[in-house]
């Protein structure tokens, strides 16, 4: 018995957008459909749910990113974030429960506009600043270190965009989003190594952390592996990488340790979509990867009807 895509979306969002994930809970579900669903048909009604909902959402597709490279999934999904967007909203916040007035809308948040509003020396005004940008940011020790520098300095960039190192905001945003080319540009910023397999983890978990702290319900990620299952390379490059045996292994390993970590994470849901293909081939599906296997199969189950909480679903028709 299948679960059709309308109940689980149904389930996905009362069971856990609407309550578990918005609380600061973390899951990682695998769903796949075993008729023709389009996966990208998936992706836009598991977007809108999220959208309504309060969530950022991220796509991520194995086509045209290397999930099995940990940092490229990040980069990926650190491209289809505002980042000033974030920074704005977190200094707006922190700057109105410290009691200072703010600008109209539409007016300028610049330092110099804050200091004549509230009568404050701007000198003064932007240690204060700079002081309370440490105790809610640096402190906060959900996040790592180099997120921690990284969102400092965008939020004190967004009351001083045209000052002598506004140009690190720009350089900061190209390293989260793996563009940038020499990690000395970060020199002073005081971040010194790039976003790489051993650190891109707990970059993607203090991403969900800052997202709920500028008010948003947490973040939600489409990761769409089909191109894994893929055996046969392709002439054409348009249609994507084609994976070694050992590059989907290592894929597997990635999401296992994303099953693992979800005591670690907070308020985050990635949900795999993967062909049918992924419970049925013994050469590239979940047979292939005992360790990912044990944790989400359902060795026993209902033959009428799907838990439709099981990290396992099967998308198709009622009477299949």
């Amino acid at each position: 018995m299948c679960t059709t895509p309308e109940e689980w979306l149904r389930t996905i969002r009362t069971e856990y957008l609407s309550a578990f994930i918005r609380n600061g809970g973390a899951a990682v579900k695998f769903v796949v459909p075993l008729e023709d669903i389009p996966s990208n048909e998936l992706s836009n009604m598991l977007r809108q749910a999220s959208e309504q909902e309060g969530y950022l959402f991220t796509t991520v597709d194995a086509a045209s990113t290397k999930v099995h490279m940990i940092d490229k999934l990040f980069h990926r999904i650190a491209a289809q974030i505002d980042w000033d967007d974030l920074s704005r909203d977190f200094i707006k916040e922190l700057l109105t429960q410290e009691g200072l007035r703010l600008p109209p809308a539409g007016g300028g948040m610049d330092l110099q506009s804050l200091a004549e509003l509230n009568r404050r020396e701007q000198r003064f005004l932007r240690n204060d600043i700079k002081e309370w940008l440490e105790g809610r940011i640096f402190h906060d020790f959900e996040m790592s270190q180099e997120f921690r520098i990284a969102m400092m300095r965008l939020c004190q960039d967004q009351l001083e965009p045209a000052g002598p190192s506004a140009f690190l905001s720009d350089t900061v945003k190209e390293w989260l989003r793996g563009e940038l080319r020499l990690i000395s540009a970060l020199k002073e910023a005081l971040i010194f190594q790039k976003i790489v397999r051993y650190n891109a983890r707990h970059m993607l978990f203090s991403l969900a952390h800052w997202i709920r702290m500028n008010g948003r319900s947490g973040l939600v990620v489409a990761l769409d592996i089909s191109r894994y299952l893929v055996s046969t390379r392709s002439h054409d490059p348009e249609e994507g990488f084609f994976y070694s045996i050992p590059a989907l292994l290592d894929v597997y390993e990635v999401l296992r340790q994303f099953v693992d970590g979800t005591d670690e994470m907070e308020g985050c849901l990635i949900v795999v979509l993967a062909p049918p293909d992924f419970l049925y081939d013994e050469r590239r599906g979940l047979n292939r990867y005992d360790a990912l296997k044990m944790r989400i199969y359902d060795e026993v189950r209902d033959r009428r009807r799907q838990n439709p909480l099981a990290s396992l679903i099967r998308l198709g028709t009622r009477d299949q």
